[in-house]
This record gives structure tokens, sequence and C-alpha cells, in this order.
């Protein structure tokens, strides 16, 4: 767990707005962030800004976790998550002072997979990285099992087709249309799906 590799997303202070109170205020977060970080033992790989190029910076730094400090609302930084994990799911951690019901919902619906009102204290980094990572690893398990359900349910249904047309065309009972498919799967070294599926394809350019 402690070494995971972390990217965190905040919004960069531009010189001159450090007297800003609300700037001071995240400055702040993100150092508190930091120590957090570290006092934990976490590797923390780089911090980069919610813009438009956050999709391909985490596509090349292939991170184990993202960590989003949000002061407020944060539609646009999800956005570009969103982008940048679509084809390989990561935790992310959100950190917000926004009690916003629907900005939660959309965090949410985004793949966040903890969402921090108000919490950022340093000594409470670890505990809660932990649960948002127990609870990434169970929801992932449960996506690849209902893939793995939805998978098997297509190939059966790849194999009834064979095995109906099989049926229709050869005059072939239930367990013969069956054999012959498993046979053709056999002498091939391919699996019964892959050969249910050239049947239907030879079918489909036969007319």
């Amino acid at each position: 767990m402690k070494h995971l590799r972390i990217v965190v997303v905040n919004p960069v202070i531009l010189a001159g707005d450090e007297d800003d109170p609300a700037l001071q205020a995240q400055t702040e977060r993100a150092r508190a962030l930091r120590i957090g970080l570290l006092e934990a033992g976490y590797d923390i790989i780089a911090s980069l800004p919610p813009d438009m190029y956050l999709p391909e910076r985490i596509a090349q730094l292939q991170p184990d976790m993202i960590i989003v400090d949000a002061e407020s609302d944060a539609r646009d930084v999800l956005e570009h998550i969103v982008i940048a994990t679509r084809d390989e799911r990561r935790p992310i951690v959100m950190f917000t002072e926004s009690e916003d019901t629907a900005s939660m919902e959309a965090a949410v619906a985004a793949g966040v997979s903890a969402y921090i009102v108000a919490g950022l204290h340093s000594e409470r980094i670890k505990p809660v990285l932990q649960v948002a990572l127990a609870r990434f690893k169970r929801e992932q398990k449960l996506l690849d099992e209902l893939s793995d359900t939805r998978s098997k349910l297509a190939e059966r249904k790849l194999i009834e087709r064979a095995k109906g047309l099989l049926m229709s065309r050869q005059n072939y009972s239930e367990e013969q249309a069956y054999q012959r498919l498993r046979s053709m799967a056999m002498s091939k070294n391919l699996k019964l799906s892959e050969v249910a599926q050239r049947i239907l394809d030879v079918e489909d350019l036969l007319g």
C-alpha cells in the first residue's frame, strides 16, 4: 500500500496571486495533502494542473492512484480525468470543500472512489486512501465478474445460433449439432464460440 505511485491534481498558484485569501487556503490545503502523503510513505510522482493536457500526462505517468484537491466545483477536472481513465480505470480520491450534492453525484458518476468534504487533514489521508483503494478493488472485481458473465452469455448465444443453423441445414439433432461444433473446435484448436462465429459468418457471406 505504501508504494502506491500517486498523481496529485490541483490548481497552479501563479506569481502575484499569493495574497488572494482563497488561493492562500488552497496553498495550505496542498501543503497539508503533500505532508500527509509523504508522512504515510506514499510516492508522489507528479503534481499536475487540471488542464487539457491532464489526460496525456496521466497516460504517460501511469499512476496507481489519482488524488484531486479541489477547493470548490471540479467538473472541468473530472471531465479531464474521465477521459484519462476511460480505458484504464484507477482509484480516484477527491478532497474538496464543496458540499454541493450535484457535484458529489457527478464525481461518483465519473468514477471517484472517495469524495471527502472538508476532511483534508494529514492524519486522515492514509485511512482515506486505504478505504478508497479497497472500494475500488471491490468495484473492479464486480465489473470484471459482470463483464465475464456477459461474455459467457454472448458466447452461449453464438453456440445456440450455430447449433440451430446446423440442425436446419444438415438435419442434425441438437446433440449431433453440438458434437459437430465440438469436433470442429478440437480439430482446429479453437473455442466453441469461435467455431460458432465462423459458421455464422460463412452463412452471412452466402446469404
